[in-house]
């Protein structure tokens, strides 16, 4: 990723390609809160903070699984 394509916010489209994920998929961790979200307006928004935390839980997980 270069600095040009670092943003603090990402449509779902976005979120999509980062995380190599169906539509559907992301809506579930959404649904699920292990992706956290927020609204402006009707557009719904994922926090490049959220994108991060969720990575870092899945790393987590992985060592819990692997010990």
């Amino acid at each position: 990723m270069t600095t040009t394509d670092h943003k603090d916010l990402y449509r779902i489209p976005d979120v999509m390609t980062r995380l190599s994920l169906s539509r559907s998929v992301i809506y579930e961790l959404i649904r699920a809160g292990r992706l956290h979200t927020v609204k402006e307006g009707r557009t719904r928004l994922v926090p490049a903070t959220a994108i991060a935390d969720y990575l870092a839980l899945l790393e987590r997980e992985s060592m819990s699984d692997a010990a």
